[in-house]
């Protein structure tokens, strides 16, 4: 036994080298047709090996040979498993027949191995969907073949079950439990290489098993006890059959001994399966097994002790059915028959029967596990997939699951739901739409719009914006503190939305106050920055710029707040960027101190100021329309109007994006300063 183990273990260790050998080979390439048909005819060799190389065990010969066809369809390709089943099942038939390699089993064990890559093959596509099985199903598709096996043993020798039986005896339990544990460590080193592997003996949340699985563990126990209670029942029944067969022989045997014995016949004969002695005086053996002998007193006082009745005995060495009785005074008629001979038509088809309720109840389980999968898992699982897509913001995902009453009623019912939430979702958004509308309408009330000055003639102003939402955070404004100084502001908030035009609305106000106040540049920069840090818990900011000109002698004293560089054009140049001094945006932390400059004007100088929205705007190939391109824009136009100017800057930003979104407010200001007297 311990040297059939050993055997059996290299065998089966081989079997997992060679295929954890051709995983490892064929791990990063994508199996052709080609590929495919050579490991088919490696594994179908391997099974032929397996024929020829079988283990010796109790004058049998067992082996793992359906794991070539097992492990090529299930953990590569099903083709693969049909061609190494075909190949081993047809050369094993060959060998039995036209060779005596195990000719007495030469039908089951060819067309166990032939359908094992049949079997693998619609598990794979059916069960598995093409994924490696675990070591529990790995497992189960090896013992169950194997006990196909030798189901088919009994099927083809009903003319023979006491052979049959002897082999089935022998070879059934190590070849089952070799074939499958073969399958389940190569599923397992497999799953280890791939960081696949699971550990099943861990507790698993409720909410994280599926319940395909929750649903398979429960079909395997009740039907497993259904399937054991069935067979404990039935081998109950047959052990009492055999006993009361046993029993009639015995006594229809002895009567017709005693019937002969008395009436003067010499040759006395019973049934072959029953053995006889008539025991005289002395205990010598008068007549039957072992004539001439004495029986040992124990075993004389044993028969003696239960004549008259069947009883289950020791008798001449082997564990019998006796019965015995007094044919005289001195003279004891023994019939007996060996415990073997009574139950082996019991033992047989305790395992014929036990054998059919393995097959039995794998298809029962396989059947109702896949039917489970495609009836209610499949559909919850579609299901599943289009709320998914429903909770991703896709409302006009439609559930469609109809092929029955419950589903169906349930995919009415979560498609009413997205209607109903449809409708309130136009609602919600019509409603946000209006008052966006008239946040809109208020936001643009508060920026200057009038660019004219009836009664001045020293300046032309033009600006623009266009929020990337509904509103922005984005500002300008112009406004003179004085009758000789105008102050010009642009302005951009972090964020964009309501957010950031409530916070836009609150900056150009201490913005406004501050420089009409009569603070210069840098002095606005600091108060305004002081009010808004006050209250900030959304931790908002705004960059700044502010230039304060002074109208009579061209002067302009400026800050700049973490803003855009500004852009100058001097009377008949060109554009070109002021790389001014820059300072912490408002807002970022209290006592920033802004760092002031100034610039002299002449008579057709003109300032340009703008927000990032016009260099980082952004086309489809997310390429920025980027500052150098500004300033060839603004050359290529350097000889219109200010007015002129930013509508030609908007269109080129356009032209640029194309169909790409707008992510950021684009707010744009121009100033000239003109020289009445010039």
């Amino acid at each position: 036994m311990f040297l059939m183990i050993l055997q059996m273990t290299g065998v089966t260790s081989l079997y997992v080298l060679l295929t954890v050998a051709v995983w490892y080979l064929t791990k990063d390439k994508k199996l052709g047709l080609v590929g495919k048909v050579l490991i088919g005819i490696v594994f179908g060799i391997s099974s032929i090996l397996s024929t020829h190389y079988g283990i010796s065990f109790d004058n049998m010969v067992i082996n793992v040979r359906d794991i070539g066809p097992l492990a090529a369809g299930l953990f590569f390709s099903p083709v693969s498993g049909i061609i190494a089943g075909l190949m081993g099942g047809i050369e094993r038939y060959i060998a039995g027949t036209y060779f005596g390699v195990g000719s007495y089993t030469r039908v089951a064990c060819s067309v166990s191995t032939c359908l094992a890559g049949f079997v693998a093959l619609a598990m794979n596509r059916k069960m598995f969907k093409g994924r490696k099985p675990s070591p529990f199903y790995a497992f189960f598709m090896g013992a169950v073949m194997e006990v196909f096996h030798m189901y088919v043993v009994f099927i083809t020798h009903r003319d023979d079950m006491k052979m049959a039986f002897l082999v089935v005896s022998t070879c059934a339990i190590p070849m089952i439990l070799f074939t499958g544990l073969g399958m389940a460590v190569s599923s397992g080193v497999l799953q280890i290489f791939t960081g696949e592997w699971r550990n099943p003996f861990r507790k698993v949340d409720e909410e994280s098993e599926s319940l395909s699985q929750k649903f398979q563990r429960y079909l395997f126990l009740v039907v497993s006890v259904v399937i054991l209670g069935s067979f404990l029942f039935s081998f109950v029944l047959q052990t009492r059959s055999a006993d009361q067969d046993c029993r009639l022989m015995l006594t229809e045997n002895f009567e017709t001994i005693r019937d002969n014995y008395l009436s003067g016949e010499r040759d006395l004969r019973a049934d072959s399966t029953v053995s006889y002695c008539i025991i005289g005086l002395n205990r010598r053996i008068l007549k039957g097994v072992d004539q001439g002998e004495v029986i040992p007193e124990d075993e004389y006082e044993q028969i003696v002790g239960n004549l008259g009745y069947v009883s289950k005995e020791d008798f001449r060495g082997v564990r019998s059915m006796v019965y015995a009785d007094r044919l005289d005074v001195n003279t004891i008629l023994v019939t007996a028959m060996s415990i073997s001979e009574v139950y082996w038509y019991r033992n047989a088809q305790a395992y014929e029967m036990a054998l059919a309720d393995v097959l039995l109840f794998a298809v029962i389980y396989v059947l109702i596990a896949f039917l489970v999968n495609q009836i209610v898992v499949n559909n919850i699982r579609m299901i599943n997939e289009s709320l998914g897509k429903i909770t991703n913001g896709n409302l006009n995902e439609v559930v469609s699951v109809r092929n029955s009453s419950e589903f169906a009623s349930l995919s009415d019912d979560i498609n009413q739901t997205v209607v109903t939430l449809k409708g309130y979702i136009a609602a919600a958004e019509k409603r946000i739409e209006q008052e966006l509308i008239l946040a809109q309408t208020i936001q643009a009330s508060a920026l200057p719009q009038v660019f004219k000055f009836p009664d001045r003639e020293d300046l032309e102003l033009f600006a623009t914006m266009k929020p990337a939402k509904e509103v922005g955070g984005d500002f300008y404004d112009f406004f003179f503190v004085d009758r000789d100084n105008i102050a010009l502001v642009i302005a951009d908030v972090s964020g964009k939305g309501i957010p950031a035009a409530l916070f836009m609305m609150r900056s150009k106000t201490a913005i406004r106050s501050y420089a009409k106040s009569g603070c210069t540049p840098e002095e606005v920069i600091s108060k305004a920055n002081d009010a808004l840090c006050e209250g900030n818990d959304a931790e908002m900011f705004v960059t700044v710029w502010i230039g304060i000109v002074d109208m009579v002698t061209g002067r302009m004293r400026c800050a700049n707040a973490g803003h855009e560089y500004p852009v100058i054009k001097r009377a008949g140049g060109d554009y070109e960027l002021v790389k001014d001094k820059h300072t912490m945006p408002l807002a970022a932390f209290p006592g920033i101190k802004a760092a002031p400059y100034e610039m002299q004007l002449h008579h057709g100088d003109r300032i340009f100021v703008y927000t990032d929205g016009v260099p980082e705007a952004i086309n489809n190939s997310e390429e920025q329309y980027g500052t150098e391109r500004m300033l060839d824009v603004l050359n290529s136009v350097k000889d219109k109007s200010v007015t002129e100017t930013l509508p030609v800057i908007s269109e080129s930003i356009n032209e640029f994006k194309q169909d790409a979104d707008q992510f950021d407010d684009i707010t744009m200001l121009g100033f000239e300063f003109i020289n009445p007297k010039v």
